[in-house]
């Protein structure tokens, strides 16, 4: 009655929001039914003896709340309550005003606090009065809902009823649970007409139906909870009165949503949609709507949110202490990574496919040959029993003699007596520990075929299926704990090996063979025949025809280290064998060798099963003789006259390198050299070479077979032996910067970023192949477009065993048209393999999907890295051609890592000019920068079974650190482009930052800052002036006769010095001369082509009077111009040098016959000689107009040989002048000897500037002077007392090589160091560590402090991040606080002889 009584009161608006918020209270806990009944009936008591009133709309909420139905319980295991659906209702309300169409919206909970400035108001006195907060304390307002209040004084404030039909429902979306409304459809609540009304006027309302109210509330529950809890949902309301749910539907009508047809996100509420709801005028209270935060929700343990059962304060307590409010430390500094790196654009003139999509290409149909076996087991029954004396195998020793010779009879035999034995000999006959179909492990040596094939084919008449692998050396082999993997996931349990193999393995102090790491337990069964049982005479094999039963699994390495296996039926391993002896016209009785591994890939394919299909001869060539002796498999071709040999590249290059003129070598015998990795582009190159030396020795150009495999698939294509030596084999010239697109582009062979492939022939017999793009969906590549080739075949691989996730994605590949239709029914296998089909039906290769690094949404392949580092004199530098390259990811790109095996005999200066080379090389052919270039000392990478780097063990041991390079070249600042944007300062960070001394976490690049430049107070008098002019023309009036430079000869003696007046009227004199002699102007160029000393100093300040720009060029030396010359010649050009000032001697040097040879005299721009100067003053010094214009550009070349200039200003210039001051205390007093070239970087400022601006005096030292005197650079340091000095690392080096034997001599001579503080050596390469600590130990005995011996830290747009660190600290953000300089001149291709 209570309720219906409430129903009828015409409340002030007042009193029923304080009645909405007691209802909240109690339904949440806060308060007893006691004091709720208290307070109610305080708030209500006034108005009891007034008649009933209307309007129903305050009991919607009631009824919601307190209906003995289980409606709420519903709404509040959902965590949706009243204050939802009475926002929800404000919302509507407001857009109705706009005719819009209203929009129904459940809100779940949503941070408490959002800025509100983030908002866009309606009307401003909505505004106003929308973001006016609540004052009240009765709460926490963590938990009050303003929301729910302004809700129902917005359906009190209705002048008139409106019928509506509900909208469709949205989605909706919270912090913690994604729910989809779409599939609920609310009911129709109206179907009558609606008048139209304002907004303001009085509070009263007509009541309307209720079945609005009862359809609303059982869709409510219905979307919450589904069918099956919604039958009882809707008898909960029916005894409320009929006016609520059409007040409701009303209050929905009214809700604007400004400018949005989509639901925006309510759990960010403000940040990106307005939600506004006008008020009537009648209104009192405005209150800002609170988030509900998930500090309301709690978490069932399948992670769904309900509504807590405690009270709020309690609540709100727990989570108090669950996540204070202050976050940690840490917090602030976790970003969102993704939002905060550069965002790569795509090359507007990148290169895009234009051709046709490509059709698939149909071999050629598999001939039905009636002599061919139904099985392999069959084929080798035949030959055993027919032709049991026939060579099937002869294996070879180390010195090339032949080992053994494996006939067919005695393969028959041998193979019937293992398949015997591994039935029936092993575990009891009750329970044999193998039976037919079971795997097995093959462990031989490479050294042994015999013994394998042997055991294969014993295990194929067993019906068992072998899975060979490699044998373990040691319990720690590289990869052994995935091959372990791979045994355990087949389920093996029992091993087959030779008696030479078991013998060598590892074993424990008891004798027995351990378990290797990841391996499960095995019992080890020996195959040779004294170990095994003879079988009965009754026993034969069970020789069926080929079925779809699994044959074998080979195992195949990815490219993150997991081992797979692959699995071939019997139907296809016999299929491939036809294939092959079709497309390589195979033969009875034809002898082939065979140098690659035989227990898998092309080795096995060729050399143990088609051979025996064919009753081939097979001469088996072990690894270990081709390490001792490159052309033995050349000399078996000759001496057996074999008529196919089975080779990689590799072979064919080591066999060069062996030949010397060898007689008696005659190939002619040859009808078809396989290259098994002509997949590999580079193997062209080999192919060429080879048949140039080979050419004369019978060997024929289309004899040279490449093919493509890939374990997947098999074999991919291969180019058939012909008889036609006048038909050219397929050759392709393509761009290599096409290629990094996935774009086809035929380019010249003269260019340098080319790739030259040949092809791998045609495709398989009774084989289709297309190609399909490499990412996203398997859609048909263009003709011109590169992609990863796919092969439907019955010859082919049927899945990775025991994956079938990963076996979908390979071997059920359906390509689709552009269309999107498939183009066959029959699904297609991913080879793995980068190319296309060219004219012809020729296949091209031009990559691996493993080899794929794709940097800065360009492609490259790891093998073209390897040919590029390979091309850079590898056998000077690089051990054995061991180089491996890989991709790691730094910043959400993949960036290239070159480590490569140095030889033993490499010293450190040789190794690093080739790694410098390497670069230079790599960023010209293939554009692309290397993040790292390490060297390790030989024989130290993990290796493969045959001697190969294994690259993810090499990869995971550069992640880890554990790969202990010896020399390592870093050039993180050519890759890595898109570096995150600077941490912002945090506000409320504090004394927690000074616990954890500065050090954050998170994901952006930690900071560390340096002295502000604006903030340290001093009494520096150079601070008022904003140019370095300025500041010399001050130091010439205040301190005329102050000595700024001393310049010494080789013999220590001063052969010139400059004072702040003496320098400050030579300015003049040289900016008259550019501007009467030279007709320059603001802004012009001016290159300063001089030796080490006072006179570039001169000419610098003379240009900055001008208001010229200079740049200082290094002179080309007089006994080397041919080389140094075109590095002054290509700077001048690109600066765009107007000028050109030097002295009389370079001058004559620049036009002289030897210069002329070298470039066109006549390009040079004009050239002014300084030696004679005017006499006059000018009329008006320059002053910039602006800090921020050009002071001077900085040119150098960097170690990758590429030349790059960096745009200097005047406040930037003098920034880095007072951060120097400030870093190493330099004050007029002071002197600093300096031994440095002044043409870059920190020896240029060093040199030229610094004096000018602190006034200390610097004694300069011309490093070449310490070529005729090596001890004149310390011997000044002792004369003068110097206590800092700035030297370079070749400095240093010739200091410890020139005087390392004379420090008793030089300590006769007085020579004292003692006195010296910092010896700083201004790095621009990477830091040498040896040599530092070599010079410091040389020369302690000479006074050297070691920890006075620091080096400078900087780049080619900050020049000093670190200076002097073991003294005086960073540097750091005082160069950072000026503007910093950018890269104005693209990197263009320099000559490296004009660097240090």
């Amino acid at each position: 009655m209570a309720d219906r009584s409430l129903e009828s009161m015409s409340l002030p608006l007042e009193v029923r929001a304080r009645l909405a918020e007691l209802e909240l209270e109690l339904s949440e806990g806060d308060i007893t039914q006691k004091g709720y009944e208290k307070k109610r009936s305080k708030l209500i008591g006034a108005y009891l003896p007034q008649p009933p009133a209307a309007n129903g709309a305050a009991a919607v909420r009631c009824r919601l709340q307190h209906s003995e139905g289980p409606t709420r319980r519903m709404l509040r295991s959902a965590n949706i309550g009243v204050c939802d659906i009475r926002e929800a209702a404000a919302r509507d309300r407001a857009a109705s005003t706009a005719g819009t169409r209203p929009l129904f919206y459940f809100r779940f909970g949503v941070d408490q606090a959002l800025p509100q400035e983030r908002r866009t108001p309606v009307t401003p006195s909505s505004s106003s009065r929308y973001h006016r907060r609540r004052s009240s304390g009765s709460r926490d307002e963590r938990y009050r809902s303003d929301v729910h209040t302004e809700a129902v004084q917005a359906a009190l404030a209705k002048h008139k009823e409106r019928k509506m039909a509900v909208p469709m429902p949205s989605k909706r979306r919270s912090l913690v649970v994604q729910t989809s409304m779409d599939a609920y459809t609310p009911p129709d609540t109206s179907s009558g007409s609606e008048d139209e009304g304002s907004v303001q006027g009085d509070s009263q309302g007509t009541p309307t139906s209720s079945q609005g109210s009862i359809n609303m509330e059982h869709w409510i529950s219905q979307a919450i909870h589904g069918s099956t809890t919604s039958t009882t949902s809707s008898s909960s309301t029916q005894s409320g009165g009929s006016g609520a749910a059409h007040r409701l539907a009303d209050v929905m009508a009214q809700t604007h949503i400004e400018n949005h047809s989509a639901p925006p996100d309510v759990t960010t509420y403000t940040s990106e949609h307005s939600i506004q709801v006008e008020r009537p005028q009648g209104s009192t209270s405005s209150r800002t709507a609170p988030k509900y935060g998930n500090a309301e929700l709690m978490e069932t343990g399948d992670g769904v949110p309900v509504s807590s059962r405690v009270s709020a304060k309690i609540q709100q307590l727990v989570n108090t202490l669950k996540r204070p409010k202050r976050p940690p430390l840490r917090e602030f500094f976790v970003d969102d990574f993704e939002e905060l790196l550069e965002v790569q654009q795509p090359d507007p003139n990148q290169p895009k496919p234009e051709g046709a999509q490509m059709l698939a290409m149909r071999g050629e149909q598999l001939g039905v040959v009636t002599n061919w076996p139904p099985s392999l087991e069959a084929a080798l029954q035949r030959w055993g029993t027919i032709s049991p004396k026939a060579p099937c195998l002869t294996t070879m020793d180390t010195n090339g003699k032949p080992l053994y010779i494996l006939t067919y009879g005695k393969l028959w035999t041998r193979s019937m007596k293992v398949a015997y034995n591994i039935l029936h000999k092993l575990g009891t006959k009750q329970e044999p520990m193998v039976r037919p179909g079971d795997r097995v492990a093959l462990v031989f040596p490479n050294n042994d075929p015999a013994a394998f094939m042997v055991a294969f084919y014993g295990c194929l008449l067993a019906e068992v299926v072998p899975v060979p692998i490699e044998v373990p050396l040691t319990r720690k082999d590289a990869g052994s704990q995935q091959i372990g993997f791979l045994l355990g996931s087949c389920g093996v349990t029992v091993a087959l090996t030779s008696d030479a193999c078991h013998k060598g393995l590892p074993k424990s102090p008891t004798g027995e063979i351990p378990q290797f790491k990841g391996w499960p337990k095995l019992l080890w069964f020996v195959t040779e025949s004294k170990h095994l049982s003879k079988p009965p005479r009754d026993w034969f094999p069970h020789i069926k025809d080929a079925n779809n039963d699994t044959a074998y699994i080979e195992y195949k390495t990815c490219k993150d280290g997991s081992v797979l296996g692959v699995t071939v039926t019997r139907i296809a391993l016999l299929t491939h064998c036809q294939a092959l002896t079709q497309a390589c016209g195979y033969t009875e009785a034809e002898t082939i060798v065979n140098v690659l591994d035989f227990k898998k890939d092309v080795g096995l394919w060729h050399g143990i099963l088609t051979s025996v299909m064919n009753m081939m001869h097979v001469i088996s060539i072990p690894y270990s003789l081709m390490k001792v002796n490159p052309l033995s498999w050349i000399q078996k071709v000759c001496q057996y006259k074999a008529k196919v040999a089975c080779v990689k590249s590799r072979d064919m290059h080591w066999a060069l390198v062996a030949h010397r003129d060898q007689r008696d070598i005659n190939l002619s015998s040859l009808r078809m050299l396989i290259v098994a990795d002509g997949a590999n582009p580079w193997s062209i190159s080999s192919c060429d070479a080879f048949l140039n030396v080979f050419q004369s020795k019978g060997l024929r150009q289309e004899v040279i077979c490449p093919c493509a495999s890939s374990p997947e698939a098999l074999t991919v294509a291969i180019r058939r032996p012909t008889d036609d030596s006048n038909q050219p084999p397929g050759r392709g010239v393509l761009s290599m910067h096409g290629l990094t697109f996935g774009v086809i582009r035929v380019d010249s062979e003269e260019k340098l970023s080319v790739l030259t492939v040949q092809d791998v022939g045609l495709v398989m017999p009774g084989a289709i192949m297309c190609a399909v793009k490499p990412d996203g969906i398997p859609q048909l590549c263009r003709t011109d477009e590169i992609g990863e080739l796919c092969v439907c075949a019955i010859a082919t691989g049927t899945s990775y065993y025991g994956l079938s996730g990963m076996t979908k994605n390979t071997f059920e590949v359906f390509p689709m048209t552009s269309s999107g239709a498939p183009i066959s029914e029959y699904p297609f296998i991913r080879t793995g393999l980068l190319g296309f089909i060219g004219p012809g039906g020729l296949v091209f290769v031009v990559g691996k999907m493993d080899g794929l690094m794709v940097v800065s949404g360009r492609r490259h392949n790891a093998d073209d890295i390897v040919a590029t580092a390979l091309a850079v004199e590898p056998m000077k530098f690089v051990y054995r051609g061991r180089i491996a390259v890989f991709s790691v990811t730094v910043l959400h790109d993949e960036r290239i890592v070159i480590v490569a095996e140095q030889r033993p005999d490499s010293t450190e200066e040789d190794s690093f000019q080739w790694m410098s080379r390497v670069l230079q090389a790599i960023d010209s052919i293939h554009q692309v920068g290397v993040y790292c270039l390490a060297l390790v000392p030989a024989n130290t990478l993990p290796k493969t079974p045959l001697g190969g780097i294994h690259l993810s063990e090499t990869k995971q041991l550069f992640l880890e650190g554990s790969l202990h390079p010896c020399n390592v070249l870093m050039c993180p600042h050519t890759c890595v482009t898109n570096l995150p944007k600077p941490r912002q300062k945090q506000p409320e960070i504090g004394p927690a930052s000074v616990m954890v001394g500065n050090l954050v976490s998170g994901k952006r690049i930690a900071q560390a800052s340096g002295r502000d430049l604006g903030q340290i107070e001093d009494n520096d008098q150079a601070r008022k002036f904003l140019f370095l002019s300025e500041v010399l023309q001050w130091r010439a009036q205040t301190t005329p006769d102050h000595v700024l430079y001393t310049l010494l000869n080789c013999r220590g003696t001063i052969a010139n010095s400059l004072t702040c007046v003496q320098l400050h009227k030579r300015a003049e004199k040289i900016a008259v001369m550019l501007m009467e002699r030279g007709h320059l102007q603001d802004g012009d160029h001016v290159a300063l082509v001089y030796p080490p000393g006072i006179d570039l100093i001169a000419a610098f300040y003379g240009c900055l009077y001008a208001g010229c720009v200079p740049i200082t060029v290094r002179p080309p030396h007089p006994q080397n111009i041919a080389t140094t010359l075109p590095t002054v010649k290509m700077i001048v050009e690109v600066s765009r040098s107007a000028c050109l000032m030097t002295t009389q001697l370079i001058c004559k040097l620049l036009r002289s016959r030897e210069a002329a040879a070298a470039v066109d005299v006549r390009t040079w721009p004009p050239i002014l000689d300084t030696d004679d100067l005017p006499k006059k003053r000018p009329a008006q010094i320059y002053k910039p107009s602006n800090p921020d214009t050009l002071a001077y550009l900085d040119f150098s070349v960097s170690t990758t040989g590429m030349l790059a200039g960096v745009k200097m200003s005047h406040a930037a210039t003098s920034a880095f002048c007072r951060s120097i001051k400030l870093q190493c205390e330099l004050y007029p007093s002071r002197e600093v000897a300096i031994c440095l070239d002044p043409y870059c970087g920190l020896g240029f400022v060093l040199w030229c500037l610094c004096s000018v601006y602190s006034g200390h005096q610097s004694i300069l030292i011309p490093p070449s002077e310490l070529e005729t005197n090596p001890a004149l650079w310390l011997l000044a340091v002792s004369q003068y007392k110097v206590r800092d000095t700035f030297c370079s690392y070749s400095v240093m080096e010739l200091c410890t090589k020139g005087l390392g034997s004379q420090t008793e001599s030089l300590k006769a001579r007085g020579l004292d160091l003692s006195r010296v503080r910092t010896c700083v050596v201004v790095a621009e390469e990477r830091p040498r560590i040896a040599l530092t600590q070599s010079f410091s130990k040389l020369f302690k005995d000479l006074g050297l402090h070691p920890r006075a011996v620091s080096t400078s830290f900087g780049c080619r747009v900050n020049l000093a991040i670190c200076l002097q660190p073991h003294r005086l600290g960073k540097l750091a953000d005082q160069v950072g606080n000026f503007p910093v300089p950018s890269i104005a001149i693209p990197t263009l291709s320099a000559s490296n002889s004009g660097t240090d």
